[in-house]
């Protein structure tokens, strides 16, 4: 089997699980998403959907977290992981999109990256969930999954992510990327599956027996 027919199986397994998709993090707008997929680095979806419910109603916009200043940013999202790192990109990419994008979150991967604390994976969250770009968000979470089962020989995510562009329809990319996450949390997690026990690790190694070991990036 080769990796063409193996993502044809991961595509009919993930549509048939997850026909249906909610966006993980909530948010307002999209410059709340850009704040919770920032918050989100090495940190869960559900802590930062908890400590955001009591932060949007209120602070949404670029405008409220510079009024804001870094010392009260930093009390808000005190229970996020590293929450002063974060509360420093906050303010300073808040400045950024008042002075130069009038309070308005930029359209393009260039521009996004340039912000404080966003990197690729977070630009392309934005763009796929925020503006409806076809984007394939990559971090270690999909890398793991996608070599588990067989999309790519991945020694770094961009390397995945661009395998995973390839095998995939443009159309597909925004809801599969959703579907790989929430597959891997409910069914291929990284201390129970081992790459030998969820139906997409047998249906695309039937063979293998013994506990797949990643390539980490």
């Amino acid at each position: 089997m080769n990796e063409i027919q193996r993502s044809k199986i991961v595509s009919k397994i993930l549509n048939k699980t997850y026909p249906k998709i909610k966006v993980p993090l909530k948010s307002r707008n999209v410059f709340t998403l850009l704040i919770s997929v920032l918050l989100s680095a090495q940190c869960t979806d559900v802590n930062v959907n908890n400590v955001t419910k009591n932060i949007y109603p209120k602070y949404y916009k670029p405008e409220h977290f510079v009024k804001l200043g870094r010392k009260k940013i930093q009390k808000l999202i005190r229970k996020i992981g590293i929450f002063r790192i974060k509360a420093k990109s906050i303010y300073n990419l808040s400045k950024i999109l008042v002075k130069k994008y009038k309070g308005k979150v930029p359209k393009t991967f260039d521009e996004l990256e340039l912000l404080p604390g966003v990197g690729h994976k977070t630009a392309s969250v934005v763009m796929s969930q925020g503006f409806g770009y076809p984007a394939f968000p990559v971090d270690t979470h999909i890398h793991r999954l996608a070599q588990r089962w067989g999309l790519t020989n991945g020694k770094n995510v961009i390397q995945t992510e661009n395998d995973l562009k390839r095998l995939f329809p443009k159309k597909d990319w925004n809801k599969l990327h959703l579907q790989i996450i929430y597959f891997g949390r409910e069914y291929c997690k990284a201390r129970s599956c081992y790459g030998i026990s969820c139906k997409i690790c047998i249906s695309c190694y039937p063979n293998r027996k013994k506990p797949f070991t990643v390539k980490k990036p």
